[in-house]
């Protein structure tokens, strides 16, 4: 006897999107989260989301407001010797993105369940996992009031990200590990200023990588490249609005608005996966099974692919008593995580410095973006990987 079909750990867009796609085919679902409902709904991620993503949203009743508030683009500029090389994002592929804060997503997601009465419990501690490889695994844990609880499943959903439990849950040697470490760090921003441009900017510049980046038409995203021993302490606003000047400026000028900064931080970057993304009945998704570097903007798209596919599968398990999908889930989720970490790569090597790289390497990388922005079969290549490949 189980006290839900599908426990799900993590109350992020992963775990938020797999309850409430699995209810709209019926199968109940509880989503236990560590923190609380205000910090999730604050945490500041990705704020790029593909057309597929998107799509799904709406079609699935839950893309209102992303439809009012959202910030459609229809292009992207790179922007390198002094000046701004635009892609045209709708004109190359017919589909676009739209900026809209994973925070909102969530937002949209928790009020979807409040109004439908489902389940989340949020400031959950000492989550175990047990008895992966039966067909009835069970989740100890203590709920926000201490109590303990336990919650039996069919099925375990882990869209807990890089840091939780459901990934160290699976016993050593299960799993092949692919971690790479880039020798640089990301320094984000967060500034109630209007954005400077109308697109995404992302800059290669001798002094690091910049990127102009926004969340609403009142508040802006601005990201420098750092040392990653760099410490948050050391950037004070005034250097951090110094640094964004120069590495943005163009030949031609360009102002960059400037205001109070909210929120600011620095981030290691990284490429890592494990393969398989599923043991026994716990499967995997989002961060819990793959990071890529944010420059391609496909962490928060990942992890919407991921539980799609994860929801389909569920479905035909639990309904129909077919485990073909809910076999093969790793292997259709990685292909199209293995194409976003390449991209995501192949984005953060052309427009970082690396530190390490002499001038021979840094006369390539400028010719492989000046490469990209004069030839439209590279720059439709670039177009639609970012805008976010079909799902089929």
């Amino acid at each position: 006897m189980t006290d839900t079909q599908v426990g799900i750990i993590g109350a992020g867009p992963a775990g938020l999107l797999l309850s409430y796609l699995l209810r709209l085919e019926g199968i109940d679902a509880v989503v236990l989260e560590a923190r609380s409902r205000e910090y999730v709904e604050k945490r500041v991620r990705a704020g790029v989301c593909e057309q597929p993503t998107v799509e799904l949203l709406r079609e699935i009743g839950v893309g209102s407001r992303l439809a009012v508030e959202g910030l459609p683009h229809h292009g992207l500029s790179l922007r390198f010797d002094g000046a701004d090389h635009r892609i045209a994002l709708t004109e190359l592929t017919g589909s676009s993105i739209t900026v809209y804060g994973q925070q909102e997503i969530v937002k949209d997601l928790i009020a979807a369940h409040v109004d439908k009465g489902m389940p989340i419990e949020f400031d959950v501690s000492d989550v175990e996992l047990h008895g992966l490889r039966t067909e009835s695994p069970w989740i100890t844990y203590r709920d926000a009031a201490g109590t303990a609880r336990e919650l039996r499943c069919a099925v375990i959903a882990g869209c807990d990200g890089f840091h939780g439990v459901s990934r160290p849950s699976i016993p050593d040697g299960e799993l092949t590990v692919f971690d790479h470490e880039y020798p640089f760090a990301w320094l984000g921003v967060l500034a109630r200023t209007p954005p400077s441009h109308e697109e995404l900017i992302y800059t290669r510049h001798d002094r690091g990588f910049a990127l102009h980046s926004m969340r609403s038409p009142e508040i802006t995203r601005l990201y420098l490249q750092v040392d990653p021993a760099e410490r948050i302490e050391d950037w004070s606003d005034d250097r951090i609005w110094s640094e964004l000047q120069l590495r943005l400026e163009t030949k031609e000028g360009f102002t960059l608005h400037e205001g109070p900064v909210l929120e600011k931080g620095i981030t290691p970057m990284r490429s890592f996966v494990v393969e398989p993304m599923q043991y026994g009945r716990l499967f995997l998704a989002g961060d819990a099974a793959h990071i890529v570097p944010p420059t391609g903007a496909k962490g928060m798209n990942l992890a919407v692919a991921d539980v799609r596919n994860l929801s389909r599968a569920l479905t035909a398990l639990l309904r129909h008593k077919d485990g073909e999908l809910a076999a093969s889930y790793s292997d259709r989720c990685l292909r199209r995580v293995w194409r976003a970490e390449h991209f995501s790569w192949y984005m953060t090597s052309m427009l970082h410095r690396d530190p390490n790289a002499d001038e021979f390497q840094n006369r390539l990388q400028l010719s492989q973006l000046r490469y990209t922005a004069s030839s439209s079969a590279a720059a439709t290549s670039l177009a639609e990987n970012y805008v976010g490949l079909p799902y089929e």
